[in-house]
């Protein structure tokens, strides 16, 4: 084995430990940036998410009530219907 070629596989687990150590030491920097919200804005964002979500559930919840009895009145009107 050439020289050079066993000194990169031997380089290689220590490069690893490198980056992934410098990689963690460089999330533990950024995380201690972040500003976490406190407990009314995430309770807000909750309700808000909340009330969307069923709103949104009727508005569907509608629409393939609606679709759902105009499919089956023009198919029972054109006799193809299964009732």
């Amino acid at each position: 084995m050439e020289p050079d070629k066993e000194n990169s596989v031997i380089s290689k687990p220590r490069e690893w430990w490198l980056t992934t150590r410098d990689f963690f030491r460089d999330t533990n920097s950024e995380m201690k940036k972040v500003t976490w919200p406190g407990r009314p804005e995430v309770v807000g964002t909750t309700v808000v998410v909340i009330v969307s979500t069923v709103i949104f559930a009727v508005y569907l919840w509608g629409c393939d009530y609606i679709f759902f009895n105009l499919i089956t009145t023009l198919f029972t009107k054109f006799g193809a219907g299964t009732s």
